[in-house]
């Protein structure tokens, strides 16, 4: 048991590739059994379909999404092309937290029986030990080589580890139970009292590089260099004791101390004290994940960002000191000038963490590093610094939105890890990050600096691929070339005729501009994109009404643009759409019933586009209109020769993609209109763009 309790992430650069091998498939394994022996602690199936946090899905969702993330990631990075269960791997795909475009609507989903999930996991893990045992392996394993997908799932699967185990805690008690492999902490008395220790500022540098050692995600990579001036920050984290004075002297009622976003919350929450504290008769208990025992004062008290913020303004205003939370470079001033070692060279854990103690918090004044305690380890610390790219970030193709979603201004980075914080979590170069009001085993260091926090106030969009699309569907004309999703979803409308126009589908939707066109039409459109750098900036649009992006004018000279929905009169449209991230291949069951279906330079960019041809019908009301639009690019990068639907020659004679889409679609449609070409226009640079042609088809749905 202790021995699955403590497993280090892999060292990718060095040993013997077979030894290596054998390494990760045991590290494999390891998380998986683990994954599901926190399970363990559930009383009864019922529990796993408990909507115990409001923003999260129930249990059942993450017990599934763990092993759908590795197929569908390897079907992503094209290591594997057979789902396991397509149903699952699209019902469990998306809507992990409370990001603007998952599906976190219960009646939307008929959740299978907790078996019927063990089974696929079975299935899951089968697939990834053989692909394990028999993919080719060479050292090292960099984030371009294949094995780098499975090292994903696998600190994917254990950031779940942490995750469900916060929604665990949040379960009426009586459906958990305390098991020996999740023993508490016992340990508990006085808190000490705190205070402000000085800290020597320095630089700071982070980013790996490519050739890091250790897996990381995306926005580990790049280089970030600042110059953190002095400052003191508290010897201990924030204790329940601690704590308590804020509450008891009305913290949660002072206005003053919160910031508006803070008192938004407060309205919504009616919050009074922390989560995890439980009143009696005689004061508060304390909700560990699976007891409610008599309250720990000199624990760690857990708070979302919110609370944190209010405690240091209530605070600060009480000693006459200004005191905030510290910034993801002054936590990293703080680990650094204290030399701690890195998960996982580490002969034991020197904190509260890696599951290598407890599974629960543990006395702030345990853990001592130098004249600070917890620096890392027992719980996250909340910081100041919304989470961004360091410069040279770039997305990984096989996960492109594990951190562009957060890249909103809305979400805090949290540092140090907690008790649970395992596998790239533990490591020093972590990055995570939550919204304000999110809760995690998460609480607070202050620190008090005369050194200015820079927030950013509007965000500009350097992602190339997608600041481009932003021109293309909210910036200017080029070369008298019609705005390409304007012309198709003008097209699209006048295609319908008399037909009914309740419900459009944008498949392929990018950035949005199409589905808030055809909204001005349709009394409802939803816009899907498998991408989530392309549809967050949809749902900013509809929800902020404004995108901000760089253009790059020459080499590294770039311009900064603004456009808001006013500009183009859609405001009223926004009332009228909802965006989602969904793979267009395996589209959940809800996405059905519509009048038109629009699928823009779509069908060559999918892995198995005649599958998608094949069972489109089935999402369109009969008579209602299908719009294809694609210039046939096909590329084997995207989709197989052998799936491709033409651009080849059979029995000798060109086939070409129109000769396909007919003999595709025949059973179910009928062409409606000639085959006409839509111009379409990419600004790359000032003086570069990609001028192409696509075809678009038109169909009515017969049978």
């Amino acid at each position: 048991m202790t021995e699955l309790r403590n497993t280090r992430t892999t060292i990718l650069n060095t040993g013997r590739p077979e030894a290596k091998r054998e390494e990760i498939r045991d590290y494999f394994h390891n998380t998986f059994t683990i994954d599901e022996k926190l399970y363990d602690c559930l009383a009864g199936d019922d529990a796993f379909y408990l909507r115990a946090e409001p923003l999260r899905h129930p249990l059942i969702f993450y017990l599934g999404h763990t092993g759908v993330f590795y197929i569908n990631k390897l079907i992503t990075a094209k290591i594997v092309y057979q789902r396991v269960n397509p149903a699952f791997e699209s019902m469990f795909a998306v809507g992990v937290d409370e990001m603007s475009w998952d599906d976190l609507d219960g009646a939307h989903y008929d959740w299978p029986t907790v078996d019927a999930v063990k089974r696929y996991r079975d299935e899951v893990r089968a697939v990834v030990d053989d692909i394990i045992k028999t993919l080719p392996l060479s050292l090292p394993i960099t984030w371009e080589h294949p094995f780098w997908t499975i090292m994903m799932g696998i600190e994917h699967q254990r950031i779940h580890l942490e995750t469900s185990s916060v929604i665990i805690r949040r379960l009426p008690i009586d459906r958990v139970q305390p098991l020996p492999l999740w023993d508490i902490c016992t340990e508990s008395g006085p808190a000490p009292e705190n205070a402000l220790v000085p800290v020597p500022g320095g630089r700071v540098v982070l980013g790996k590089s490519k050739d890091h050692p250790l897996y990381g995600w995306d926005n580990e990579f790049g280089r970030h260099s600042f110059e953190v001036w002095d400052f003191s920050a508290s010897r201990y984290l924030v204790s329940n004791q601690e704590y308590l004075a804020f509450v008891e002297d009305g913290g949660y009622r002072e206005e003053r101390f919160w910031t508006e976003e803070g008192r938004h919350w407060i309205a919504y929450a009616q919050a009074r004290h922390p989560l995890f504290w439980i009143p009696s008769d005689d004061g508060y208990r304390f909700r560990t994940m699976t007891q409610v025992i008599a309250m720990p004062w000199d624990w760690p008290v857990e708070v979302n960002y919110l609370e944190a913020k209010a405690f240091c303004n209530w605070l600060g205003e009480k000693n006459g000191t200004r005191l905030r939370l510290p910034t993801e470079d002054e936590w990293y001033r703080l680990r650094d000038i204290h030399g701690i070692p890195d998960q996982p060279y580490w002969k034991t854990a020197p904190g509260n963490i890696n599951l290598e103690h407890w599974a629960s918090s543990c006395p702030v004044n345990r853990f001592r590093f130098g004249d600070f305690y917890d620096i890392i380890g027992n719980v996250w610390q909340w910081t100041e610094t919304p989470t961004t790219g360091f410069d040279g970030f770039e997305v990984h193709p096989v996960y492109d939105d594990f951190s562009t979603p957060t890249f909103d201004t809305r979400h805090n980075l949290i540092k140090g890890g907690s008790w649970i914080s395992t596998g790239n979590e533990a490591t020093r170069d972590a990055r995570y990050a939550f919204r304000r009001h999110f809760y995690q085993h998460a609480g607070l260091r202050y620190v008090a600096s005369e050194q200015p926090v820079a927030l950013p106030e509007a965000m500009y969009e350097s992602d190339q691929a997608v600041s481009q699309y932003c021109e293309a569907h909210y910036g200017k004309d080029y070369f008298g070339v019609e705005n390409f999703p304007v012309h198709c979803a003008r097209r699209c409308v006048a295609h319908m005729q008399d037909r009914p126009k309740r419900r459009a589908l944008d498949l392929g939707c990018a950035v949005g501009r199409s589905t808030f066109e055809l909204a001005r039409t349709f009394e409802f459109v939803n816009g899907l994109d498998f991408s989530a750098r392309f549809i967050r900036i949809a749902f900013q649009m509809q929800e902020k009404g404004v995108t901000h992006y760089e253009l790059v004018e020459e080499g590294d000279i770039v311009s900064y643009h603004e456009r808001h929905l006013s500009d183009f009169d859609l405001d009223a449209a926004a009332d009228r759409v909802e965006f989602y991230q969904a793979d267009a291949s395996n589209l959940k069951p809800r996405f059905t019933g519509y009048d038109l279906i629009l699928a823009a330079n779509l069908i060559d960019r999918l892995s198995t586009p005649q599958k998608f041809l094949s069972s489109i019908h089935e999402r369109l009301n009969m008579g209602g209109i299908l719009v294809l639009t694609s210039p046939y690019t096909w590329l084997e990068e995207f989709t197989i020769r052998e799936n491709w639907v033409g651009g080849i020659r059979r029995d000798g004679e060109p086939f070409t993609t129109l000769d396909g889409l007919k003999g595709l679609l025949a059973d179910h449609f009928q062409m409606i209109a000639p085959p006409r070409d839509i111009e379409f226009v990419i600004r790359e640079t000032r003086r570069k763009f990609q001028h192409t042609v696509s075809q678009m088809t038109a169909w009515e749905r017969v049978k």
